[in-house]
């Protein structure tokens, strides 16, 4: 077969691809760097991503996903075509099919404006799946029998929970809560309490190293430098992991609110498998320290992180991708 299948977890955050037969490829933020008068790309992923608030006023790195959904569709296309191309997935005489994953509540609109993009980045046929239901199939999750299997999936711009049973969503919600969100409300606690302004990679650092989201959890400290809005000038303060946690409380309550939900909206007998098998917590936002505490404590069901939670998503792909003819005889979305 000439053809490459290919799977793409197209995240805010990250994009992951899984080339049949070789597993996963590529990871790399999803960032475009161009320059802004005249539109050239300069760079895209890894080398985009170190140039984020460190670049002239005449060169922009640009997040063309926001949310889960693509914000800028032609930045999204010339992204996927490099990445396409840097996996070898085009040449000349075969163009691959391509399935890609999405938030649960998507409408009609960004759901044909992901098609859009893949189909003019050079697929051949491209199938749209639901982001829990790859994360659960990558976390090792058996969603094709008849019981209750629970995935929570913390990405970069939506956490998307769900139920799965008989291999397909039985409930599900999706809420535009997740890192970036998680980054936002870090700079804004540090700039309401130190008057200090710091950017997102200083944000994701702190929530990387000395981040916890329980009460009582990490206790460690770091020093950032930024910039003080009283005089104007580079300083240095240090902040605990006790802050971080206050500055992410909102938020993991929300994700929490969202898990409580679907549980609500279970049937019981599938209730009754989750307490036996328990949750599953996959995405990056796994592994903020504390979460799967806090989740256990709040569902009052034990909850599990995924091996490798980063790129579950990605692998569950790779493995639909295996069973792509039956997938694709029925028309996903």
């Amino acid at each position: 077969m000439l053809s490459k299948d290919i799977g793409i977890d197209l995240g805010t955050a990250n994009v992951s691809i899984h080339v049949k037969g070789k597993g996963v490829v590529l990871d790399e933020p999803s960032v475009v760097a161009i320059e802004s008068d005249s539109k050239r790309v300069l760079a895209v992923g890894e080398e985009a991503h170190r140039m984020v608030g460190r670049t002239p006023g005449n060169i922009v790195a640009i997040r063309p996903l926001k949310d889960g959904v693509i914000a800028d569709f032609e930045i999204t296309e010339i992204m996927l075509k490099q990445f396409i191309d840097r996996v070898g997935g085009r040449n000349w005489y075969s163009r691959p099919r391509i399935l890609i994953c999405a938030p649960t509540n998507i409408t009609s609109v960004e759901q044909k404006a992901i098609r859009e993009a893949a189909e003019r980045s050079g697929a051949r046929e491209v199938f749209l799946e639901e982001e829990p239901k790859a994360a659960a199939i990558g976390a090792g999750m058996d969603i094709f029998q008849p019981s209750g299997n629970m995935v929570v999936d913390i990405g970069g711009g939506t956490t998307d929970v769900a139920v799965l049973s008989m291999g397909d969503v039985v409930t599900a919600s999706s809420i535009k809560v997740a890192g970036d969100k998680f980054d936002a409300e870090i700079m804004k606690y540090i700039k309401s309490k130190y008057k200090l302004l710091i950017g997102e990679r200083t944000s994701e650092e702190i929530k990387m190293r000395i981040g916890t989201v329980y009460p009582g959890g990490r206790s460690e400290s770091m020093d950032i430098r930024g910039r003080d809005m009283v005089t104007g000038l580079p300083i240095t303060v240090t902040i605990r992991s006790e802050e971080v946690q206050e500055a992410l409380s909102d938020s993991v309550s929300l994700i929490v609110q969202a898990a409580k939900s679907v549980l609500e909206r279970t049937p019981p007998e599938l209730s009754a498998d989750i307490i036996d098998r328990g949750v599953i917590v996959t995405g990056g936002g796994a592994l903020l320290d504390g979460l799967d505490t806090l989740l256990a404590e709040e569902l009052k069901v034990p909850v599990l992180i995924a091996e490798d939670p980063m790129l579950c998503v990605v692998k569950g792909t790779g493995i639909m991708l295996d069973n792509l003819d039956k997938v694709s005889a029925k028309k996903l979305f």
